[in-house]
């Protein structure tokens, strides 16, 4: 069943033309991930299907008869006063009418002149009956412990649940909007990066409620672990036309590979066959000139309306333009970190209770955990922004450290994005602007404030400068989280080929996979050791 249908929907903001004449059925319960670029129009495509946007031109959008749709954007709107667990459970505002109306009705079966009229007491009795269904429906007494367990689940500790949403963290909103929306159960879910910030266990949740939800569910997301694990169909937006394919992402590589080599050869037979036409169509003309022969003159005009008529193959892109990433690192002091018997707290919150840990030069080492376990806190200590309470964090002394940033905190926005790269590189202007261009910026954002970029614009930008650097010890928090799926295959690329040592925190397992060589695990404020990459890790701790 089709419950959403697009027509030769065309949009346009401001003098960006951003998609034109693009079709598309989504039928009842497929998952789809949606991907593309990051500046490819998938969000806009969104707020299309919402009506927030309208589409040019006569295209249209039909909906199946009484098809709900829930929306979750990047930056959830919500009401700021109310606690995590306050705003969740308002979610689904139907449950409290029904409880209330359920008072109001078993209120009025002690009334005289209800219960003492046998149509208005069967009148009550019915409309008690059908209440109570659609509230056990809508789950019941048990609604609230519900809510509480999807917050939890999708990695909002309990202390978090009673905080007003003004003190989280914009991810920690966007947990609670997803939470929001998933109590309301549309018949369609659009979910925009609904994975940003989860942590590991959080994602896993994630996957099984995607998989488990009984409608349809289409979601914007970077994370190719994810569209492995939860949809049955790749939507590809790529220059303005949006391509659906059936099956996973890793069937999507393989299909789009297929693909990409039979247009070619049809596209390369076709050119062979209107190269033959146009040779002939010109010597029957100059032959109907020259010997004043009609059939001649005939044949070429035929020619003409049988190429006129010929549908073109569209010439494959191969290859698409990439960040020019390249990370030069240096041989360096062998042992670059170590942790010799460190120990953490925070009042009485032991964070880490005496680690010892060693990373040698050339090792790509993850650093994961669920969110709130220290990650962020060992980081903190190896750049000297916190101090150990006990024991000592050892630098080796040829070792220069680059950090990214998981919130870009590394950037002054204030700054302009040329003067950024100028006073790290010690460059010109002109070769500031020509290095800038490799990393997919253009004329305008060079003169731009940091500010104004978006997420993966300035993820693109901390890259670059990182690259500057000259670091032979990147420490790496969330790298991939604002990057595209072709940004982060290069960034994979360029790591492997790096002369150096990487520590990363990630929640994205892919990345972890194809990157690193061992992880460290925070497990009860311990360092535990497990060799190869995530997909390792969780096969052996399940």
């Amino acid at each position: 069943m089709v419950q959403l249908q697009l027509s030769n929907v065309t949009l346009i903001l401001g003098a960006k033309r951003i998609f034109e004449n693009l079709n598309w059925e989504i039928q009842r319960g497929q998952k789809i991930g949606l991907i593309g670029l990051n500046g490819a129009g998938k969000s806009s495509l969104f707020r299309l299907i919402t009506g927030e946007y309208s589409p040019e031109m006569g295209g249209s959008i039909t909906r199946a008869r009484l098809i709900t749709t829930g929306y979750l954007p990047q930056q959830p709107e919500l009401d700021l006063t109310l606690t995590a667990f306050a705003a969740a459970l308002a979610g689904d505002p139907r449950v409290a009418e029904v409880h209330a109306e359920l008072e109001r009705v078993e209120a009025s079966l002690g009334d005289p002149a209800v219960y003492g009229d046998d149509r208005k007491l069967a009148q009550a009795l019915d409309r008690q009956h059908h209440l109570i269904e659609e509230y056990n429906s809508l789950g019941g007494d048990s609604y609230p412990e519900h809510v509480r367990g999807l917050l939890l689940g999708l990695g909002l500790a309990e202390s978090e649940l009673i905080k007003p949403l003004s003190v989280l963290s914009g991810g920690q909103k966007k947990l609670v909007g997803l939470a929001r929306l998933l109590l309301v159960r549309p018949d369609i879910l659009l979910l925009d990066e609904p994975d940003n910030h989860l942590d590991l266990p959080g994602k896993m949740y994630l996957e099984g409620l995607i998989r488990g939800y009984e409608g349809t569910v289409v979601l914007i997301s970077h994370d190719r672990y994810l569209l492995d694990a939860a949809v049955t169909h790749i939507a590809e937006l790529e220059d303005g036309k949006l391509t659906l394919f059936e099956g996973d992402y890793s069937s999507y590589v393989a299909d789009k590979e297929i693909r990409l080599a039979r247009q070619e050869e049809l596209f390369r037979a076709q050119k062979h066959e209107i190269t033959r036409l146009e040779a002939a169509i010109k010597r029957y003309a100059i032959w109907g000139k020259v010997y004043d022969n009609e059939d001649f003159a005939r044949k070429a005009k035929s020619m003409q309306k049988r190429l006129d008529k010929m549908d073109k193959v569209e010439k494959p892109v191969l290859e698409r333009r990439r960040i020019e990433l390249q990370l030069n690192g240096w041989r360096g002091s062998n042992k670059v970190l170590e942790f010799a018997d460190v120990a953490k707290s925070f009042g009485t919150r032991k964070i880490f209770n005496g680690i010892n840990q060693t990373i040698w030069h050339g090792e790509r080492v993850g650093l994961i955990g669920p969110n709130g376990a220290g990650k962020s806190v060992l980081l903190r200590m190896i750049l000297g922004e916190e101090e150990p309470d006990r024991g000592e964090i050892k630098i080796g002394p040829s070792v220069s450290v680059g950090h990214y940033a998981q919130e870009h905190e590394t950037l002054d926005f204030n700054q302009a994005v040329l003067d950024a790269v100028r006073y790290a590189g010690e460059m010109s202007e002109s070769r500031a602007t020509a290095f800038l261009l490799r990393y997919l910026f253009t004329y305008k954002q060079v003169s731009q404030k940091i500010s104004e970029l978006s997420g993966g614009e300035r993820s693109r930008l901390q890259l670059a400068l990182l690259v500057l650097s000259g670091a032979n010890f990147l420490l790496l928090d969330e790298p991939t989280n604002n990057l595209d799926i072709a940004s982060a295959e290069v960034l994979e690329q360029a790591l492997a080929d790096f002369v150096g040592t990487v520590l990363v925190i990630s929640h994205d397992r892919y990345f972890l996979d194809r990157t690193v060589e061992r992880l460290l695990v925070v497990e009860d404020g311990e360092l535990v050791e497990y060799q190869g990459g995530y997909s390792d890790y969780l096969e052996r701790h399940g």
